[in-house]
């Protein structure tokens, strides 16, 4: 009897010490990014910091509004990094797309984000009134994120396709607080 109760003695602390390393164990560290806003017809709301609830890619994402320095335009340590809005800055994101399934190859992936991004590029230059030409890029998916079903992509719009060219100096007209 005494046997049996040292047994499960020992059984029920070698499941409390398992719990207590599985609870107590870091997380590994992931990027959150912000996720997209629900598709809407209507212009987005000013908003001088997006808060949305973070959605975690495996590549570089922004929300419509947010003001970025990208390679190859700046000399930027990562590809992409978020800046405030009212200092110069490469480009402003004016949308947020979702790829097409079917796609099979790094160029069509490219592409696709090219593609999908034109319309909304075509749409904000107009609302600039001039002062243009304005450029797009985009950030998105390489094949392998694809591949594992991430479709989420991002369309910037800059006033410049060189490094060292005009920046912005405050958002576009149509995002963020006029």
């Amino acid at each position: 009897m005494r046997r049996r109760r040292v047994a499960a003695t020992a059984v029920v602390l070698l499941l409390l010490a398992a719990g207590a390393v599985v609870l107590l164990r870091p997380e590994p560290e992931q990027r959150a990014v912000p996720s997209p806003p629900p598709p809407s017809s209507a212009a987005p709301s000013p908003s001088p910091s997006p808060s949305p609830s973070p959605k975690v890619l495996p590549y570089l994402y922004f929300l419509p509004g947010t003001c970025l320095d990208y390679q190859p335009l700046s000399r930027t340590t990562a590809p992409a990094e978020a800046r405030p809005c009212e200092q110069p800055h490469d480009g402003e994101v004016i949308a947020d797309i979702v790829l097409p399934d079917g796609l099979t190859g790094e160029p069509a992936v490219q592409q696709a984000m090219t593609a999908a991004c034109e319309p909304h590029l075509v749409e904000w230059e107009g609302r600039q009134g001039g002062g243009g030409p304005y450029f797009g890029r985009y950030l998105g998916p390489r094949l392998v994120h694809y591949q594992a079903g991430l479709r989420d992509a991002t369309c910037i719009m800059s006033v410049t396709d060189q490094p060292g060219g005009r920046r912005l100096t405050g958002h576009l007209k149509g995002l963020g607080p006029s």
